[in-house]
This record gives structure tokens, C-alpha cells and sequence, in this order.
């Protein structure tokens, strides 16, 4: 083992072999990698998870939870994703309360600490898996490969594939789950420290393994295969089981297996059967808590998994591995999102892509043979725990089962990168020893140690804003509608409408059946008044989705613009049967009614649409102009009111309200009102004007000359203004010549 971690003495310099330094270097050099996204903003699924997760909130119970999914979403929801992370929530909802609100920066920090944390644990994890596990008669754990631990850790601290992980706020979970992971690992390593006298072990620390295991499950899913991590080491390492010799036996004539020691080792049979217990309990659990059954995914998650023909399916799901491979291999085209058409199906042998599994295939079936039939025992365990170490942790995410909800992600490369690494340095171990140009070794490690840190530092960058994400995907994803749709949406966001309609237009023609896409298409033409195709592309949208509620609304607001009522008033009210809590579509109705003078219907539909959500202020505001309109101005008056305790700086709420007291003649509050609105929003003409007319009833004629020349100043098109002020012009210049 030394002569093979010597090899490498051109590559990892003997200044950084002591632990502490090791693990300084690696530390550092991984926080440069990700340092740019420290201020980058929550980008993709950070809104949805993050500031728009109602568990982060201090008024949520912290019971709640255990009761929803990574998303705030109820488990027992049809719904729900059913990605069940409450420590990754909490994790969130800690930083929330900490630094004071959805401030970024906090978020990213921990992320950027997290994956520099991980990668200084792997330098011990490397040592165990590389090195084997040996301790001095003081009970102190050797490292036995010091430098292919620390190289096959800045390998794993640089890689690109992971900034998915880091400079997304949501990939928390996996760098938590990988933290845990890691941390079970070397806690059965501390089971082991006596194991080699035969049938000894410390079962505390193999429970506190398995516990560590369920922490990490309850991170991320994927947590849980640390627990066969744990049983190939124990197999591999501690029982010094080998495949090839028991091959042998079995294929002998009279061969028996009853001689192997593994078999007579019950220390080793215990602790299998704890692991299996262990996960079986975890699972179950887990299956428990699911409550309705496996997610529901649709076809653009996961087309590959809803191939009729069971060949089709085999060939793609290989495709996607080689695809996975190549990411780790060579992670320089790197995207967001990988589904929605960004990788076409194969569908029959003549297709070129089937090269890449066979190619996927050759290489592990080499490294399979390598690592049974060698008759190196330190090289069989290497190949076989770095294979290990690759392929379990990647098995969740592999559709063999069950449905995942994506085609390629990166994010479910950042365990199994780890086996890569490990792979990658026993190549580079076995280059050195071949050649004698140890500098030309030397340089290529540097150069992908340093490329790598570039494509980091970068990639990172691309991270910081959702327009410079969505935007690098187009190069890699031009056939993904998904993308598409994002660079359209940013662009509405920014205002940018003309360009947004040209990428909405896009994502619908490379998926004709992208609800989401036409709904928002069709909402920009509604605001730009080209209605019959609005129209059109709304009732695509709910005949393709019947259950699409926003689409419904959407179609019912345009066809109100149409004059077409009665088809209005039906699309809101199958809107509200499949969204029953729905306030905006509530006020949309009502705003429906109130164009056809059923004004008891409105107020009723405004007045759901406020239980629903109390500070939504249109409906408020609607409430009290309607009543002020049609004279209940005692109710107006307590409507308005009820709603200033609920929302008491909605300053047009103070305006509409300050209306109704000055037509009640209760002056003195009306002005408070109107003054008071005026600081809010300083430059509505429209509360310069109403306060002038307030003034002038009230007697204040100067005040309301004041007034009506900063509301004309503001808006000097305002009719109604210049009218009342001509009146009171010509008031105040009668009331001169009579005095005069």
C-alpha cells in the first residue's frame, strides 16, 4: 500500500500530507470554488421551496414540519412530490429566523460551509476506503494512503457537477445528506476498531451508524444507502471476502463454501442483519409517513418511464447513465434542467446515441473483472469499494425502483462523484507507476485541478441570477421547452414583454402540450388586448389540463373582456371547484358581477375572496367603492375600517376610506386619512385632487387650492381636477370683488 500511495509524491507534495494541513487545503480550495455565489440570489426552485414555503415562518408549527414535504406542501396530498426533508427544512427555517428574513446571503454561506465541510470529512472517509482500516495499540486510526486520500479529495472539492448543489439554495439537501452519509460511514468505521479479532464490534456505534443513516434519509432520500456502503466495507474489508476465490469453489467439482470465513464470522452476520433491519425500518417508516403512495410524475419529467415497450425503456434509462457519466467525466455542459425535450428517446437501434451505453458498459465491466479477478488484493478492494462508493449511493436515482421525476440531475451526481474521484486517483496511482514522466503526470492533475476550479468558479456565476441561469442553458438544452419558458418568464418579470412572447412561443412549439407556457403566453396577449388568441390558447390550456385552475381564471378574465359573461362566470366557477381556495379568482368574479350590477353577488365574491386572504387589498378596495357608489356609506365606512386593522399602511385603502368619511362630512378624520395616504404615495394626483375637493366642501378654500394645482401638476389631463378648480377659481375671485 505505501509503494502504491507513493506513486503519487510528484503529484501531492509531503507538506500537505499532515492531517491538519490536508484538510486545510482541501477546506480552502473548496470554498474557492463556490465563494462567487455567496450573494447570488434565490434562483429556480429556491422560490418555491424557500420563499414561498410557509414552514419557514415563525407563525408555522414546528410540527408541521414532520406532516409536509420539502415543498410546504401536506404528505397526504395527491399533489405532493412526496420529498419527505424536514432537516433540510429546519436547516432553512434556522436561517430564516436568524438572519432576519429571506436575505440570500445567509442561505448561500451555509451551502458554500456545508460542501468545504464535506469535502474535509472525505479526506478520512478516502484514507479508510483507499488505505484500509488500521489502528495503532493506542487505538488511533492510521492513514495508510495520505496522499490519495487528500488528491482524491480536491478532486471531489473542485468538480463542476456540484455547483448545482452549492450555489442552489435547495441543494442543500443533498450536502446535508452526503454530511450524514459520510458521518455513518466513519461511525461504522468506529464499530470496526476491534474487528479484527474475530467477532468483535462495538454495536453502539453500529446503532449510532444506522441513526446517522436515518438523519441523513431525513436530508435527502438518497442518505439511506449508507447503509450498503457499510456492508460491502464490512464484506470487502473487514471479512476480507473474496468473489474470485468463491467463484472458484462453487464451480469446482464438490466445491463448499462452508470453509469461507466470512460464513463463521457471526460478529459479521450480526452486523448484516443490524444493517438490514436498520434499513428495512427506515423504509417502512418512510413508506408510512408517504401516506397516498408514490408520487405521480407526468410524461415531460420522465418520458424514458412512460415508454410503452419495455426495450425502449432499458435503452434509454442506459442512455441517461452514460449521460450521468459523462457529467462526471467531462461536467463543461452543464444545465439547470435536463427534461421537457432536452434529450430525445431512442427509439430504435439505428440511432447513433446507443453507442454511448455500450461505451458505458465496456468501461464498467472492465473495472468490474479488474476489481474481482486482480490478483492484487489492495487493487480488488479499491475497484470495488470506489465502484461501490459510485454506484449505490446513484441507485435512488436510477428508475430501477421506481419513477424519478427527471430525466438527467446533477444534483443526484454529488455522492456518487465521490466514487468517481476515488476511481479517478487509482487511475492516476496506476499512470504514475506505469511512466516514468512523473512532471507530465503532475501537470495533468494540475491542469484538470485547475480547469476544474475555473468551470467552479464560473458556473457559480451563472448561478447568482436566474436570467445568467436560464440564459447558459439554451446553449446546452436548445430543444428543452422548460428553459425556454424560464428565460420567457424572467423577461415578463423584467417587463419585457415583446421578448418574453417570443420564448413562450418557442417552449409551446418544442411541447404543444406545455400548459403552463400557453397560460402565460395567453396572459400577456390578454394585457396587450389581443384577446381571440388569448382566448385560444387558454381553452387549449384547460382542454389539455381540465384540473389547470389559474388557466381557467386566466380564460374567464379574457372572455369578461370579450363581453362573453356567461362563459366568463362558468370558467371561474370550475377555477374555484378545482382550486377551492382561490381569493383572486374570487375578486375576478367579483369584479364579474359587478360589471353586470349584481352587486350582492360581488360583494359576496369580494368578501370570500378577503376571508381567504385578508390582506388582499383590491377586493377591500372594491368592497368600499362599491358600497360608497351605491350610497351605503355607513357600511362602506365600517368595511373600510375592518379592513385599515388588517392592512393599516394600504395607503389606497386610506384613500378610499377618507373618501367615504368626507362624503359622511366627518372632515377632520377624512383629511387625517388623505394626509397620511399622501405621505405613503406622495405622487398620486388622484389624492391631491380628492383631498382639494374635501377642502373645498369643507369650507378650506386656500388648502384646496394648494392641492388641485399639485394634483393638475401631477396629472394635468385629469378632467374631473380641472373642472372643480375652474369652480373654485371663479368662487374665490367672486368672493374678492365683494370684498372689494
Amino acid at each position: 500500500m505505501a509503494e502504491w500511495d507513493a506513486d503519487l509524491d510528484c503529484i501531492v507534495p509531503s507538506s500537505v500530507l499532515p492531517p491538519f494541513w490536508a484538510k486545510l487545503v482541501v477546506g480552502f480550495v473548496s470554498l474557492v470554488c463556490f465563494a462567487r455565489s455567496y450573494d447570488g440570489d434565490f434562483v429556480f426552485d429556491d422560490s418555491e421551496a424557500i420563499v414561498n414555503n410557509k414552514d419557514l415562518r415563525a407563525e408555522t408549527p414546528l410540527g408541521d414540519l414532520w406532516h409536509h414535504d420539502f415543498w410546504g406542501s401536506r404528505l397526504s396530498s395527491n399533489t405532493s412530490h412526496k420529498s419527505y426533508r424536514p432537516l433540510t427544512v429546519l436547516t432553512f427555517r434556522m436561517n430564516y429566523c436568524l438572519s432576519g428574513g429571506f436575505h440570500p446571503a445567509s442561505f448561500h454561506v451555509v451551502n458554500i460551509l456545508l460542501h468545504s465541510g464535506v469535502s474535509v470529512l472525505l479526506v478520512d472517509v478516502f484514507s479508510v476506503l483507499l488505505g484500509g482500516l488500521q489502528y495503532t495499540s493506542k487505538g488511533r486510526r492510521l492513514n495508510l494512503a495520505p496522499r490519495s486520500s487528500v488528491l482524491a479529495a480536491l478532486l471531489f472539492a473542485v468538480h463542476p457537477v456540484h455547483t448545482e448543489c452549492v450555489a442552489g439554495v435547495v441543494g442543500r439537501a443533498d450536502l446535508l445528506g452526503a454530511l450524514f452519509f459520510l458521518l455513518s460511514f466513519l461511525g461504522y468505521c468506529k464499530a470496526l476498531r476491534e474487528a479484527n479479532k474475530e467477532g468483535t464490534h462495538s454495536t453502539c456505534w453500529v446503532l449510532l451508524s444506522i441513526l446517522l443513516g436515518a438523519v441523513a434519509m431525513l436530508c435527502k432520500e438518497q442518505g439511506i444507502t449508507v447503509l450498503g456502503l457499510n456492508a460491502v466495507f464490512d464484506i470487502l474489508v473487514i471479512g476480507k471476502l473474496n468473489v474470485l476465490e468463491i467463484v472458484q469453489k462453487v464451480l469446482r467439482k464438490g466445491g463448499s463454501l462452508e470453509n469461507l470465513g466470512v460464513l463463521r464470522n457471526g460478529g459479521l452476520l450480526f452486523r448484516m442483519a443490524l444493517l438490514a433491519l436498520g434499513g428495512a425500518g427506515m423504509l417502512f417508516v418512510r413508506w408510512r409517513i408517504m401516506g397516498t403512495g408514490p408520487p405521480a410524475f407526468t410524461e415531460v419529467d420522465n418520458p424514458a418511464s412512460f415508454a410503452d415497450s419495455m426495450l425502449v425503456r432499458a435503452i434509454n434509462y442506459n442512455y441517461y447513465y452514460s449521460l450521468n457519466a459523462w457529467l462526471l467525466l467531462c461536467p463543461w455542459w452543464l444545465c439547470f434542467d435536463w427534461s421537457m425535450g432536452c434529450i430525445p428517446l431512442i427509439k430504435s437501434a439505428g440511432d447513433w446515441r446507443v453507442i454511448a451505453p455500450a461505451a458505458l458498459w465496456f468501461c464498467l465491466i472492465g473495472l468490474i473483472c479488474q476489481a474481482l479477478c486482480s490478483e492484487d488484493s489492495h487493487k480488488r478492494r479499491m475497484l470495488t469499494l470506489g465502484l461501490g462508493f459510485l454506484i449505490i449511493p446513484f441507485l435512488p436515482a436510477s428508475n430501477l425502483f421506481f419513477r424519478v421525476g427527471f430525466v438527467v440531475a446533477e444534483r443526484a451526481l454529488y455522492l456518487p462523484s465521490a466514487g468517481y474521484c476515488m476511481l479517478l486517483t487509482c487511475g492516476l496511482g496506476a499512470l504514475s507507476r506505469l511512466t516514468k514522466r512523473k512532471k507530465l503526470i503532475a501537470a495533468l492533475v494540475l491542469g484538470i485541478l485547475f480547469i476544474n476550479t475555473l468551470r467552479c468558479v464560473i458556473r457559480s456565476g451563472e448561478w447568482r441570477t436566474e436570467d445568467q441561469l436560464f440564459r447558459s442553458a439554451l446553449s446546452v438544452c436548445p430543444l428543452n421547452a422548460k428553459v425556454h419558458y424560464n428565460v420567457g418568464k424572467n423577461l415578463a418579470d423584467k417587463g419585457n414583454q415583446t421578448a418574453a412572447i417570443r420564448y413562450y412561443r418557442e417552449a409551446v412549439r418544442l411541447n404543444p402540450k406545455y400548459v403552463h407556457a400557453m397560460n402565460n403566453l395567453g396572459n400577456i396577449l390578454k394585457e396587450r388586448n389581443e384577446l381571440q388568441e388569448a382566448e385560444q390558447l387558454l381553452s387549449l390550456a384547460v382542454q389539455i389540463q381540465p384540473d389547470f385552475a389559474a388557466a381557467w381564471m386566466n380564460l374567464g378574465i379574457v372572455q369578461n373582456s370579450l363581453k362573453r359573461f356567461q362563459a366568463a362566470e362558468q370558467s371561474y366557477r370550475t377555477a374555484i371547484k378545482h382550486r377551492r381556495k382561490y381569493p383572486d379568482c374570487y375578486y375576478n368574479l367579483g369584479r364579474l358581477y359587478a360589471d353586470l350590477n349584481r352587486h350582492v353577488d360581488a360583494l359576496n365574491a369580494w368578501r370570500n375572496a378577503t376571508m381567504l386572504k385578508p390582506e388582499h387589498s383590491l377586493a377591500w378596495n372594491n368592497m368600499i367603492i362599491l358600497l360608497d357608489n351605491t350610497g351605503n356609506l355607513a357600511q362602506a365606512e365600517a368595511v373600510g375600517r375592518e379592513a385599515l386593522e388588517l392592512i393599516p399602511d394600504d395607503h389606497s385603502l386610506m384613500f378610499s376610506l377618507a373618501n367615504v368619511l368626507g362624503k359622511s362630512q366627518k372632515y377632520k378624520e377624512s383629511e387625517a386619512l388623505f394626509l397620511k395616504a399622501i405621505k405613503a404615495h406622495p405622487n398620486g394626483a388622484s389624492y391631491h385632487g380628492n383631498l382639494a375637493v374635501l377642502y373645498h366642501r369643507w369650507g378650506h378654500l386656500d388648502l384646496a387650492k394648494k392641492h388641485y394645482e399639485i394634483s393638475l401638476r401631477l396629472d394635468p389631463t385629469a378632467s374631473g381636477t380641472k373642472e372643480n378648480y375652474g369652480l373654485l377659481r371663479r368662487k374665490l375671485e367672486q368672493m374678492q370683488k365683494k370684498d372689494v
